[in-house]
């Protein structure tokens, strides 16, 4: 496994979601302040895959260098404040998650279900009596 390449995919897709999450928050406040750009940029985003951050940064910079340059800020000023709990957290996490799971494969496995027929030594007890 390589373990390099597996972070760096990891931070590729964080910086994605950020990018993600900073459109949202800058769409929410244009809906405030300026709701054409807000449409605007609704429309954009719909059209543009946002899937690949940096892919959909660069579309953006040509169509609205301004727009793009909120989004970096407020993308960077997301990832400073999660940064620092976001190793802990994922963690954490895929640990509980983990262990949900097992749980309930565990339950799955063990299940003990009757018999809606009864044994064959049920039915020569009760034929005996």
């Amino acid at each position: 496994m390589d373990l390099k390449r597996v972070a760096k995919d990891t931070a590729k897709v964080l910086a994605s979601y950020m990018t993600y999450q900073a459109l949202r928050t800058v769409v929410n406040q244009l809906r405030e302040t300026d709701p054409p750009r807000a449409l605007w940029l609704q429309s954009f985003s719909s059209q543009q895959s946002i899937q690949d951050g940096d892919a959909y940064l660069e579309e953006l910079l040509q169509a609205k260098p301004e727009l793009a340059l909120r989004i970096m800020t407020v993308r960077q000023h997301i990832a400073d404040e999660v940064a620092e709990f976001l190793p802990e957290m994922v963690c954490t996490t895929i640990q509980q998650s983990n262990i949900e799971h097992r749980r309930r494969h565990l339950e799955r496995i063990t299940q003990f279900t009757l018999p809606d027929n009864p044994t064959n030594s049920e039915q020569k007890t009760d034929s005996d009596t």
